[in-house]
């Protein structure tokens, strides 16, 4: 598995499966952040999938889902009050991470860094 750290306390990655959540877990990450709404893509693991591995791994869970191409002003802000409430470091992910890198882009924004 290959992520990206795109802040301190904050990396992304492209589509995970239950069996990397562990590795996810010996990194250090706390917090898993799924940006992908199910079935983008047949074969995909559902977030319900993902959340009972993260969750049965002792880590917290978010499902954000964002449609490619089509991010809003509520997915940012959902985004960030994700970022706030949950405990770092986070790792986020949908299919490639740029969804999950740009929603951090705007949290920032919002925050007025």
């Amino acid at each position: 598995m290959n992520y990206r750290q795109i802040a301190e306390g904050y990396s992304v990655s492209s589509q995970i499966t239950p069996e990397e959540v562990a590795e996810i877990k010996a990194a250090g990450f706390k917090s898993v952040i799924c940006n992908r709404p199910d079935n983008e893509d047949p074969g995909q693991p559902s977030a319900d999938t993902i959340r009972t591995a993260v969750e049965a791994a002792g880590l917290a869970f978010r499902h954000i889902p964002v449609i490619s191409g089509q991010l809003t002003q509520a997915n940012v802000e959902e985004q960030a009050a994700a970022l706030e409430e949950l405990e770092g470091p986070v790792f986020a992910y949908c299919r490639s991470g740029t969804r999950c890198t740009n929603l951090y882009a705007g949290a920032q924004q919002l925050k007025g860094l």
